[in-house]
C-alpha cells in the first residue's frame, strides 16, 4: 500500500521540537504508521533547487498538509508572504486534505499577518488550539484516525455492514434477490410481499449503507462476489487416508453467492461419505442415513462462511478424511464466547450479523446459539464421537467419521489408531432400490453430483405422471429440503420444465409436481442419453 503523505508546515525553527515529535509519532504508531509518512523540510536532502519551489512541490505530491501556526509570520518575500503563507494557499489549489493546530497563546502577541493567515484558514476549515506537545499529538492522533474512517480505510463496525468497494445495484443478481423474497415468506413467514423492488429489500434487510450497497448485500445477491471479495471461495478437498497428501483425489474450489457456497459445500462432503438406503416399505420415500448426520455437515459449512473473518486473505477449507470432517475458517471466537462455552448453552455472537440474518430467514442456521450443542448431540445420537472445535490459525471443526468414533482410547484419552481408521474398514451398503446407484448395493463413496445432474434425476422422477415433492427429494439425493434443492425445484419451474399441480396453494398437501411438454421432451432425451451410454 502506497503510504499517505503527510506535509508538515509551520514558520522555520519554531515548532523543531513539536515537529520531530510528530514524525516520531507517526512512525511508531502501531496504527499511524500503516497507513501514514510525515515529510519535514528538514529531512531534505540537499539539491540544486529553490527551497521555496522545493516545499511547494512537496505540497502537491503530500495527501495531507498539516499545519502548525503560532506567533511568528516567518520571512517575507517581495510580495510580502511568507513560505507558511504561500504552501496553505497551495494546499488549498491542489486540494489536499488541510489540518490546522493552532498554538494557544494571547492572539494580541502574534504577528499581524499571521492572525489574518488563521483567519483565513477559520474561514474555510475546522482549526484546533493545543498547549503541549502531548495536546498536539493527540488532536493529530484523532484527525488521522477520523481521516482514515472517512476513506473508509478502517472500520469499527462489522466487516458485513461496511460498503463494498465501487459495487453497486448493477452488480447484484435482480432475480437472486427476488428468490429470496419467495423462499423467506415461505420459511421464515418473511414480511415483504413478492415484487417488492430490490431497494426496499436491501433497505429492509441493512444492506444499504447510505446509498451504497455492503459487503453482505454482494455476498448474499452479488453476480460475481469474488470479483470484490476474492477469497470468499470455498476450497473443498477429498483424501484417502488421515493427512494431507498431494496429489489431492478430488479437490474443488467454489465461488458465488453465500448460499451457492454453502450448497456446494455441503452436497461435495455427503457425495464422498457412506451413504445408506432403506426400503420403500412405509413411505414413498426409501430412507437414507448418511455416515454423518446431514445436519451437522451443514451446521458446520454454515458456520464457517457465516462468521469467518472476510478481511482475512484466507479461505473457509472443507477437508474431508477417512477418520474425519474438518472445516477450517479465517476468524477467531468473538468476545465473550470460549472453546467451553460452546458446550453448553450460550447466546449467538455472530461476527458478521447482518449474513447470519439472511441466512437464518432462507432456513440454513438458527439464531439461538445452540448450533454446536446441536451438532454434539445429533453425534452422539448417531454413534459417533463428539465433535471438536479449536482455534488454531483460524476456527476449526472436527467431526469424526464412524471409523474414527470406534477406535480405543488410551489412558490419556486420545485415539489409538485402528485398521479402520487407516481406510481398510468395511464399507456401508445400500439396501434396497439405490436410484440409479449401480444397482444399490455397491458403496457410494465419491462422484460429486453436479447441478444438472440432478436436474435430470428431477425431471425423470415425473415422466411417468406427477409425483409428490418427497419423490423429488429422493431422485435428486438430498436429505431433506435443502436451500440447494429448493433453488432448483424453483429453477426448473422457472424455465418452464416443472410445474405445480395446484399452483394457488404452494404448500397444500396434495401437491405434486409434473413435467410441461418443454419437460417431457427434456427427460426424455435424458432416458434416451442414459440408455445409449449404457448400450
Amino acid at each position: 500500500m502506497i503510504p499517505i503523505r503527510i506535509f508538515v508546515s509551520s514558520v522555520q525553527g519554531e515548532f523543531a521540537e513539536e515537529r520531530a515529535t510528530l514524525r516520531d509519532y507517526v512512525r511508531d504508531d502501531v496504527l499511524l504508521r500503516r497507513f501514514f509518512d510525515v515529510f519535514l523540510f528538514e529531512d531534505a536532502p540537499a539539491v540544486d533547487r529553490s527551497p521555496d519551489h522545493l516545499y511547494l512541490s512537496e505540497v502537491e505530491r503530500s495527501d495531507i498538509y498539516l499545519g502548525l501556526f503560532g506567533n511568528e509570520y516567518g520571512n517575507e518575500d517581495d510580495a510580502g508572504v511568507s513560505p507558511t503563507e504561500r504552501e496553505f494557499d497551495h494546499a488549498t489549489r491542489v486540494g489536499s486534505h488541510r489540518l490546522i493546530f493552532v498554538k494557544s497563546v494571547d492572539d494580541r502577541a502574534r504577528h499581524p499577518k499571521m492572525r489574518a493567515l488563521i483567519a483565513k484558514a477559520q474561514a474555510s476549515l475546522i482549526r484546533k488550539r493545543f498547549n503541549a506537545t502531548a495536546e498536539l499529538t493527540a488532536g493529530v492522533y484523532a484527525a488521522l484516525v477520523e481521516h482514515l474512517e472517512t476513506k473508509e480505510m478502517i472500520r469499527w463496525g462489522p466487516f458485513d455492514a461496511a460498503p463494498c468497494g465501487n459495487a453497486g445495484m448493477d452488480d447484484l443478481d435482480l432475480e437472486r434477490m427476488a428468490q429470496f423474497i419467495r423462499t423467506a415468506r415461505r420459511v421464515r413467514q418473511f414480511p415483504l410481499p413478492e415484487g417488492t423492488p430490490p431497494p426496499q429489500l436491501l433497505e429492509h434487510l441493512n444492506l444499504l449503507n447510505g446509498d451504497r450497497v455492503t459487503n453482505a448485500a454482494v455476498l448474499l445477491f452479488g453476480k460475481k462476489p469474488q470479483r470484490y471479495m476474492i477469497s470468499s471461495e470455498i476450497r473443498c478437498a477429498h483424501f484417502h487416508g488421515t493427512e494431507v497428501t498431494k496429489p489431492i483425489p478430488s479437490y474443488q474450489v467454489y465461488k458465488g453467492t453465500a448460499f451457492d457456497l454453502v450448497d456446494q459445500a455441503i452436497d461435495f462432503v455427503l457425495s464422498k461419505i457412506n451413504r445408506s438406503i432403506g426400503t420403500r416399505a412405509t413411505s414413498a420415500r426409501a430412507a437414507r442415513t448418511y455416515e454423518i448426520p446431514v445436519e451437522v455437515v451443514t451446521e458446520a459449512v454454515v458456520n464457517a462462511v457465516a462468521h469467518r473473518d472476510y478481511t482475512d486473505r484466507g479461505s473457509v477449507q472443507v477437508m474431508l478424511f477417512s477418520d474425519r470432517l474438518e472445516v477450517r475458517n479465517p476468524g477467531r471466537l468473538p468476545p465473550p464466547l470460549t472453546l467451553d462455552k460452546l458446550r453448553e448453552a450460550h447466546r449467538s455472537v455472530p461476527g458478521n450479523p447482518l449474513l447470519a440474518e439472511s441466512l437464518y430467514l432462507m432456513d440454513y442456521v438458527e439464531r439461538m446459539g445452540t448450533g454446536t450443542l446441536d451438532m454434539i448431540r445429533r453425534c452422539v445420537a448417531h454413534g459417533l464421537a463428539e465433535p471438536e472445535f479449536a482455534v488454531t490459525d483460524g476456527f476449526v471443526t472436527t467431526v469424526w467419521r464412524a471409523a474414527a468414533s470406534e477406535e480405543p482410547r488410551g489412558g490419556d484419552g486420545r485415539r489409538i489408531p485402528s485398521a479402520r481408521a487407516a481406510g481398510t474398514a468395511p464399507a456401508m451398503h445400500h439396501r434396497g432400490h439405490a436410484e440409479g446407484h449401480d444397482g444399490g448395493h455397491a458403496r457410494e463413496h465419491g462422484g460429486q453430483a453436479t447441478s444438472a445432474r440432478k436436474d435430470r434425476a428431477l425431471l425423470c422422477a415425473c415422466i411417468d405422471g406427477p409425483v409428490p415433492g418427497e419423490a423429488l427429494l429422493a431422485a435428486g439425493g438430498y436429505a431433506h429440503r435443502t436451500g440447494h434443492f429448493r433453488r432448483c425445484l424453483e429453477r426448473l419451474q422457472r424455465e418452464g420444465l416443472l410445474e405445480m399441480t395446484v399452483p394457488d396453494k404452494p404448500r397444500s398437501p396434495a401437491q405434486r409436481y409434473r413435467l410441461t411438454e418443454k419437460g417431457r421432451r427434456a427427460a426424455v432425451a435424458a432416458v434416451d442419453e442414459i440408455s445409449r451410454r449404457s448400450a
